[in-house]
């Protein structure tokens, strides 16, 4: 019997070995996720010593309190981490996935920055041991500077994290119409004075919720445009992530029409598919959701509106990014195509990159771009003369208007978010432009 005994429990020792520990070592992630776990209870350790010193002047019982917070947070953290390795992360709800991650970031990042202070004070003090050992001397202080610095980096990094969560729960969904007199040269006299709004990077996959999309839709449609222009992005990573906005994004009418195209997060190439049949039938079925939503969805081509000789031609192509990583599916030279003699050409092309690189060189004639991608980062601010964002140490052109000689660009800032579920000085854009 005792035999038998240590063969089940060796047959389940090898079971749990051969099930569960050796595919997670041939996956290659073991490493990966020690390194992580390591980065983490490192930053967690140091920057506990601040939380413990801070919390010395309290009572007993908020002491325990933030000590159990601290940890439980902690151990939140690693738990998710845990089961993102363990786990096919990319098939977790989108929408919880990027709240879960972007929460573990900002947690992590707030403690970061106290580990910073701490690590420059711990400096400080190693040069000033080092010169009193060498001297042998000894000097009194009155004030522990190391007090200071931790409550110094609580109160910046509390400044971070309390703006990363007003930017998820507020800023995220605080649309903002931006204004543009367009000024065309050779604009058709039927389209003077027309309007047209831009819509860009909706990442509906993003979304907990339709509410906050359907908000900025009936803002769109508020505004009684005569073109509706969507510059790429429509989803993260899969076409099911925009179906539960079919109905509001259905809801988009334009006199001359809604015109769209894709973006680089629309082609699924950051997700891990089974086959290239599941991931080619997967962007199939998305330009087939922009048909149902009553959208002209613009693969390379263009459509001309207006009268012959007084027209206007709307060119639409694929993603195109100049910068290396990103796809090149756009095809300018075949879209352009039949347009040449249009009175007036608008182009649409996700990426601004696009524009240096082929727009202002080989096609000049084209009055202007409309584009999207960056986001502006998500993070930065604006004030009236004056923007700045991580956005711009990427991209030249990466919000708002910009000119090169007759031709003109315009980088949307999007409607929706990526890995961040909010915006931290960059509002959500809805552009509405008159054409003057």
């Amino acid at each position: 019997m005792k035999f038998f005994k240590c063969q089940s429990k060796k047959y389940r020792t090898e079971l749990i070995v051969s099930n569960l520990i050796l595919p997670f070592i041939m996956q290659a992630r073991l490493i990966p996720f020690l390194i992580f776990v390591s980065v983490i209870l490192i930053v967690d350790i140091y920057s506990f010593q601040s939380v413990r010193l801070l919390a010395s002047s309290v009572s007993v019982f908020w002491k325990r309190f933030f000590y159990f917070l601290f940890w439980i947070l902690s151990a939140g953290t690693i738990l998710i981490i845990s089961s993102a390795f363990l786990s096919e992360w990319r098939d977790w709800p989108s929408g919880l996935r990027t709240y879960l991650f972007a929460s573990i970031f900002i947690l992590f990042f707030s403690k970061l920055i106290i580990s910073v202070f701490l690590l420059t004070d711990d400096s400080l003090r190693g040069v000033k041991w080092i010169s009193q050992t060498i001297s042998s001397t000894k000097t009194k202080e009155g004030i522990s500077r190391l007090k200071f610095i931790s409550q110094t980096g609580i109160i910046v990094s509390g400044f971070l994290f309390m703006n990363f969560v007003y930017g998820m729960v507020k800023t995220g969904f605080n649309y903002r119409v931006y204004r543009i007199k367009l000024k065309l040269p050779g604009l058709p006299v039927d389209f003077v004075g027309k309007k047209i709004i831009q819509i860009s990077d909706l990442h509906t996959g993003s979304f907990i919720s339709t509410s906050p999309i359907e908000r900025a839709i009936k803002m769109v449609n508020d505004e009684k445009a005569d073109l509706v222009f969507f510059t790429g992005d429509l989803v993260n990573d899969r076409y099911d992530e925009a179906l539960a906005f079919k109905e509001c994004l259905s809801s988009i009418k334009a006199p001359l029409g809604v015109y769209s195209i894709l973006g680089n997060h629309d082609y699924g190439d950051y997700y891990q598919w089974k086959t290239e049949e599941a991931k080619h039938e997967n962007l199939e079925k998305l330009k087939s959701l922009h048909k149902e939503f009553g959208w002209k969805l613009l693969l390379n081509e263009h459509i001309r509106i207006g009268e012959p000789g007084n027209d206007l031609a709307i060119i639409g192509i694929e993603n195109w990014g100049a910068l290396h990583g990103f796809s090149k599916y756009g095809n300018l030279e075949k879209a352009y195509l039949g347009s040449e003699n249009a009175k007036l050409k608008l182009l649409l092309s996700h990426d601004p990159s696009h524009w240096n690189a082929e727009v202002t060189t080989n096609y000049k004639d084209i009055a202007a771009t409309f584009a999207g991608h960056t986001h502006g980062f998500q993070f930065g601010f604006e004030i009236p003369g004056f923007k700045w964002s991580p956005s711009q140490w990427i991209y030249k052109q990466w919000a708002g208007l910009y000119e090169s000689e007759n031709q003109k660009l315009y980088v949307n800032r999007g409607l929706g978010f990526l890995f961040y579920p909010g915006r931290v000085g960059i509002a959500p854009e809805i552009t509405v432009f008159e054409l003057v």
